[in-house]
Protein backbone atom coordinates (compact mmCIF):
# COMPACT_ATOMS: atom_id res chain seq x y z
CA UNK A 1 0.00 0.00 0.00
CA UNK A 2 1.11 4.02 -0.48
CA UNK A 3 1.75 6.14 1.86
CA UNK A 4 -0.84 8.48 2.49
CA UNK A 5 0.46 12.07 3.62
CA UNK A 6 -2.27 14.17 5.48
CA UNK A 7 -2.33 17.73 5.79
CA UNK A 8 -3.37 19.14 9.08
CA UNK A 9 -6.98 20.78 7.79
CA UNK A 10 -7.81 17.04 7.02
CA UNK A 11 -6.40 14.91 9.85
CA UNK A 12 -10.03 15.49 11.38
CA UNK A 13 -10.66 12.90 9.08
CA UNK A 14 -8.07 10.49 9.45
CA UNK A 15 -8.57 10.53 13.28
CA UNK A 16 -5.55 12.83 13.68
CA UNK A 17 -3.13 10.99 11.72
CA UNK A 18 -0.77 13.04 9.67
CA UNK A 19 0.52 9.34 7.16
CA UNK A 20 -2.28 6.67 6.19
CA UNK A 21 -2.23 3.59 4.34
CA UNK A 22 -3.93 3.02 1.16
CA UNK A 23 -4.35 0.86 -1.63
CA UNK A 24 -4.79 1.12 -5.24
CA UNK A 25 -3.34 0.98 -8.46
CA UNK A 26 -3.63 4.82 -9.65
CA UNK A 27 -4.08 7.87 -7.96
CA UNK A 28 -7.64 8.05 -8.19
CA UNK A 29 -8.42 4.66 -6.91
CA UNK A 30 -5.96 5.51 -3.19
CA UNK A 31 -8.24 8.92 -3.20
CA UNK A 32 -11.42 6.62 -3.40
CA UNK A 33 -9.89 4.13 -0.63
CA UNK A 34 -9.16 6.96 1.22
CA UNK A 35 -13.11 8.11 1.17
CA UNK A 36 -14.01 4.77 2.03
CA UNK A 37 -11.85 4.40 4.83
CA UNK A 38 -12.47 8.12 6.06
CA UNK A 39 -15.83 9.24 5.13
CA UNK A 40 -15.94 12.70 4.02
CA UNK A 41 -12.45 12.94 2.63
CA UNK A 42 -12.78 12.84 -0.81
CA UNK A 43 -15.36 15.76 -0.71
CA UNK A 44 -12.16 17.74 0.27
CA UNK A 45 -9.72 16.50 -2.35
CA UNK A 46 -12.52 15.94 -5.98
CA UNK A 47 -14.60 18.85 -7.27
CA UNK A 48 -18.19 17.77 -8.51
CA UNK A 49 -16.84 16.72 -11.65
CA UNK A 50 -14.34 13.94 -9.67
CA UNK A 51 -11.30 16.10 -10.72
CA UNK A 52 -8.41 17.33 -8.09
CA UNK A 53 -9.78 20.25 -7.09
CA UNK A 54 -7.89 23.58 -8.15
CA UNK A 55 -6.24 24.63 -5.27
CA UNK A 56 -4.89 21.15 -4.21
CA UNK A 57 -1.88 19.42 -5.22
CA UNK A 58 -1.42 16.00 -4.97
CA UNK A 59 2.10 14.67 -5.58
CA UNK A 60 3.30 11.16 -6.28
CA UNK A 61 6.73 11.08 -4.70
CA UNK A 62 8.23 14.46 -5.66
CA UNK A 63 6.01 14.78 -9.16
CA UNK A 64 2.96 16.84 -9.28
CA UNK A 65 0.23 14.79 -11.00
CA UNK A 66 -1.32 17.33 -12.77
CA UNK A 67 2.16 17.09 -14.53
CA UNK A 68 1.70 12.95 -15.00
CA UNK A 69 -1.42 11.58 -15.83
CA UNK A 70 -3.55 13.24 -13.22
CA UNK A 71 -6.18 10.83 -11.38
CA UNK A 72 -4.66 8.02 -13.79
CA UNK A 73 -1.32 8.33 -12.32
CA UNK A 74 -0.07 4.77 -11.42
CA UNK A 75 0.60 3.98 -8.09
CA UNK A 76 3.34 1.12 -6.42
CA UNK A 77 3.41 -0.08 -3.23
CA UNK A 78 6.55 1.72 -1.99
CA UNK A 79 5.34 5.21 -3.44
CA UNK A 80 4.34 8.11 -1.21
CA UNK A 81 1.19 10.30 -1.92
CA UNK A 82 1.55 13.61 -0.65
CA UNK A 83 -1.34 15.65 -0.65
CA UNK A 84 -0.69 19.97 -0.59
CA UNK A 85 -3.65 22.63 0.04
CA UNK A 86 -2.40 25.15 -2.08
CA UNK A 87 -1.50 28.52 0.02
CA UNK A 88 -3.11 31.88 -0.73
CA UNK A 89 -2.19 35.13 0.29
CA UNK A 90 1.78 36.85 0.63
CA UNK A 91 2.71 40.56 0.91
CA UNK A 92 0.82 43.88 -0.32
Amino acid sequence: MATVFVPTALRRFTAGQSRVEAAGATVGEVIGQLEDSYPGIGERLLDDSGDVKRFINVFRNDDEIRTLEGLATAVDESDKISIVPAMAGGSN
